[in-house]
């Protein structure tokens, strides 16, 4: 059997001009071509025409990758085919993972993938090591919770008095400065009332001018009362020395003992009439007494309507409602005709620039959280932007303790449930931001206790 052709089929995976000049080579030449596993990272291409030796060409690593396949083609002119020898055959048929791709070298025995590698290993590593030393010395220390909401004092405006509305001077939303005017209720019954008070006023002056020139009257007749015994007290003197001296006279016959009557005469009636000064002096100052009681009591009148003119004219100045601090309207109920009583709910006033943060911590957070220590805010309506604050107090109890009705724990089955502490952070925004912000927007705020566990420490070793 004549062998006189080769026909060779190649599988590419990228090109190679080495694998070209073997394929003309073996064809020009007539070689069987085999591909042979050689060294770790090249192959030995073994040649060999039937009858001769077999030529062995070193393939360079440059040719790793290509699977090379060999068919020996009879001559055209053989119409006999005739056995080949077990040597002819095992030198001539290819291997049998011939038409298979050789097995890949392993990606980790490249220096390029293996730095590559020990960079990322190393990287991760560092990153661990950040993180837990950030965790001990800054990490474990940051409290934060997003059951947290804005708060304000909010102020309900309310009347004091009953009456129909007959303005009302702001919209919704708007904004307000103390002392501005917000509702009128209709005027006209206060104004009557703080006008009779007015009356019952000038009545009560008119009774004290009246009452003091009563007890000026009575005076000046105690003081004529007084001068009467004065005079008295000198006739009744006179008197008493005449009898002295002639009675004496009369028993001796010196006088006559109707001169002497005549004397005794004078002597009682000077006695009555000082009895009778002395009684129109107790008089008189009994009149000066009544005369100053009715002046007290004058007086007294004055000031009960006075004090009726006072409260007729909160009531007058009432009817017009104003804000007692500086916000915005929110919540507004009232319309122009509407009857209002005392004490109904009209509208609120927000002090949106007095706006404070109510954060409820777990019990389990405030082993370190003390007033003073920073604070980091997150608001759902300013993504992206970080607010600082102060925590200002922590609630005497837990928020269940002020409900309405305060859990009682004494009695049937109890279940251990994590209680919230409520906790006051004062926020440190600018103007700008503070329009943003509104009572009851929703939170997260993060607690720095790094100080508060110092002062913990120290109060545990104590």
């Amino acid at each position: 059997m004549t062998w006189c052709g080769l026909q060779i089929r190649v599988r590419r995976f990228d090109s190679d001009p080495g694998l070209h000049w073997l394929e003309q080579r073996a064809r020009a030449s007539g070689l069987f071509v085999l591909l042979r596993p050689g060294c770790d990272d090249a192959f030995t291409w073994s040649a060999r025409k039937p009858g001769t030796r077999s030529l062995d060409l070193p393939c360079s690593s440059r040719t790793v990758g290509y699977v090379v396949t060999g068919t020996v083609i009879r001559s055209s002119d053989d119409s006999r085919d005739e056995p080949m020898s077990e040597q002819a055959q095992q030198q001539n048929t290819p291997p049998a993972d011939a038409d298979k791709a050789p097995d890949k070298p392993s990606p980790l025995k490249n220096p390029k993938v293996r730095w590559t590698l020990t960079l990322i290993g190393v990287a991760v590593l560092v990153a661990l090591l950040a993180w837990l030393a950030y965790y001990l010395m800054v990490g474990k220390y940051q409290q934060s919770t997003n059951n947290a909401y804005l708060q304000a004092d909010a102020v309900a405006v309310a009347p004091r008095v009953n009456g129909y509305v007959t303005e009302v001077l702001v919209q919704d939303n708007q904004w307000v400065k103390a002392g501005q005017a917000l509702v009128k209720i209709d005027p006209r019954t206060y104004r009557a009332t703080l006008d009779q008070a007015e009356a019952v006023i000038a009545v009560r002056e008119a009774d004290i001018a009246a009452a003091t020139a009563g007890v000026q009257g009575n005076q000046s007749q105690l003081l004529q009362a007084r001068t009467q015994l004065k005079s008295a007290e000198a006739t009744l003197r006179f008197a008493r020395a005449e009898v002295a001296r002639f009675g004496p006279l009369a028993a001796s016959g010196a006088d006559t003992h109707e001169h002497f009557e005549s004397v005794k005469h004078d002597l009682e009636r000077a006695q009555a009439q000082y009895d009778a000064a002395r009684s129109q002096i107790g008089g008189a100052q009994s009149q000066v007494e009544a005369g100053q009681a009715q002046l007290e009591q004058a007086r007294a009148g004055l000031k009960q309507a006075q004090a009726d003119a006072t409260q007729a004219t909160v009531a007058f100045e009432d009817t017009q409602l104003t804000a007692r601090i500086d916000g915005r309207i929110g919540n507004k109920t009232v319309q122009v005709g509407q009857f209002v009583a005392a004490g109904t709910r009209l509208m609120t006033v927000v002090p949106v620039e007095s706006l404070y943060l109510s954060a409820n911590f777990k019990e389990t957070q405030l082993g370190r959280m003390r007033a003073g220590q920073p604070a980091e805010i997150e608001v759902d309506a300013l993504p992206g932007k970080t607010l600082h604050g102060t925590v200002e107090s922590i609630s005497p109890g837990t928020g269940s303790q002020f409900a309405l009705l305060p859990p009682q724990n004494a009695t049937g089955n109890f279940t251990k449930v994590v209680q919230r502490v409520p906790v006051r952070i004062r926020i440190e925004a600018d103007a700008d931001t503070r329009k943003v912000l509104v009572p009851g927007m929703s939170v997260e705020v993060t607690v720095d206790t790094r100080e508060g566990a110092g002062k913990a420490a120290g109060a545990d070793r104590h």
